[in-house]
């Protein structure tokens, strides 16, 4: 019997976009000789699987099912690929906990926890051999808040939301008259602010996963940007960035690379493949930590991806794996 597996997409959130286009690769790539793929589409107030005819099927959420040619359909798994919130941010993971459905991706703790940079890098700055940029976080939008960012940060600054994903309402100020525009930007977006030192260094992004019983950390891409910074367009629009998998490091720094990933997968109780970006200082080669994300990009051209098939692997066997560990 195959595995009914329902491939979770959309959002509430700009990022829905980038969730669908996930979706889509995922849905072609899956293993469909192992697996009965459902593609469900959340969005507020509006959750429903469409059928190749184009109607729409809504969903049960008493129980995550849904009606098909007279039959009900309840799903052994789920296929989590929804970017941002509710997919990324712990709500629906809190919500299959309590429907006992697995999931490919980490718990609502983790989700909810790891979807905030201030209080992730709270967590993982005492691991050795990592770094964080010195950085104030903003729980509100106060008119002194930029004059007690001068005072304590040195200036250029990276200014984000602290709950968002894709680089959206980010921005890098190098001198303090454009902090308050920053500053305007990155609340239009969420409630908290994460203002942080900036990092002189090589930029890269790595994933990493667990499946049959061990942690492999993939070869990470090393990210060169025409851009000031690896910020929306730079991810999404083509020739924009350089993505070099796997990414120029020395052995020693591949070695140490790999070593403080793993401590962050286990220190954050991460479940599923998970993509971290760091920063390796240019005058100290120090490991900086950037961020996590716990539902990566899984586009044609997803840095994920390009990992995978650089380490020889079938991104097909891939997702297999991702859904056989979650029922384990």
């Amino acid at each position: 019997m195959k595995k009914k597996i329902a491939l979770v997409t959309g959002g509430f959130t700009g990022e829905s976009v980038v969730s669908l286009k996930s979706a889509a690769v995922v849905e072609k790539t899956i293993d469909k000789n192992r697996y009965d793929i459902y593609k469900i589409l959340v969005y507020p107030g509006d959750w429903y699987h469409e059928t190749t005819e184009g109607e729409k099927i809504p969903v049960d959420l008493n129980d995550f099912s849904i009606q098909l040619n007279g039959q009900k359909v309840t799903f052994d798994g789920v296929f989590n690929i929804l970017h941002g919130s509710p997919g990324e941010d712990g709500k629906l993971a809190g919500y299959f906990d309590m429907l006992r459905i697995p999931y490919t991706t980490c718990d609502a703790l983790t989700s909810a926890i790891t979807m905030n940079k201030g209080y992730t890098k709270a967590i993982v700055q005492d691991i050795p051999e990592l770094y964080v940029a010195r950085s104030i976080q903003l729980f509100e939008k106060k008119a002194e808040n930029a004059e007690m960012i001068q005072k304590e940060l040195r200036f250029p600054l990276f200014i984000k939301p602290n709950n968002g994903g894709s680089s959206i309402g980010m921005s890098k100020v190098k001198v303090p008259g454009e902090l308050q525009e920053a500053l305007d930007k990155a609340f239009a977006e969420d409630s908290q602010v994460l203002v942080e030192e900036f990092v002189l260094g090589r930029e890269f992004s790595i994933g990493v996963y667990r499946a049959k019983g061990k942690t492999t950390v993939l070869p990470a891409t090393e990210i060169i940007s025409s851009k000031e910074f690896f910020d929306f367009e730079a991810k999404y629009s083509p020739g924009v960035t350089e993505e070099i998998t796997p990414g120029r490091m020395t052995e020693e720094e591949v070695n140490r690379v790999n070593r403080i990933i793993e401590r962050v997968y286990q220190k954050l109780n991460c479940r599923g493949a998970v993509r971290i970006d760091y920063f390796l200082e240019y005058e100290t080669d120090k490991f900086y930590f950037i961020e996590i994300n716990t539902v990566p990009g899984q586009t044609e051209t997803s840095l994920i991806s390009q990992q995978v098939r650089a380490i020889g692997m079938d991104v097909k066997d891939f997702y297999t794996e991702l859904i056989e560990e979650m029922f384990t």
